[in-house]
């Protein structure tokens, strides 16, 4: 394995899919119309913790170690990307109850 972090992407990225998961379930439960935006972008970062869960799922199976980089790589900047988002959602949470 080129850096082991796959099986660590893996496991953290269907965690935090989980979450996004139970966020949009949340809003929709809630029916609140004005989180619109919210539910919009929790799903797009829980489309990026599938493609991260993903690419390091193949980069786990692969026996080729250049592709076994590269899917690790893009994982890696999917789980990244995945983070930031869910930092946004939980300020615009925030904001939103705070309003």
């Amino acid at each position: 394995m080129a850096n082991n972090t796959s099986q660590h992407i893996l496991n953290t990225s269907a965690n935090l899919l989980g979450f996004c998961l139970f966020v949009i379930t949340s809003l929709h439960i809630a029916n609140k119309i004005e989180t619109n935006y919210i539910d919009e972008f929790t799903s797009v970062v829980a489309v990026f913790l599938t493609f991260s869960c993903i690419f390091s799922f193949v980069s786990i199976r692969t026996s080729n170690q250049n592709r076994e980089k590269q899917f690790e790589s893009i994982a890696d900047y999917l789980f990244v990307s995945a983070l930031i988002g869910i930092l946004i959602i939980i300020l615009l949470i925030t904001l939103n109850f705070i309003k």
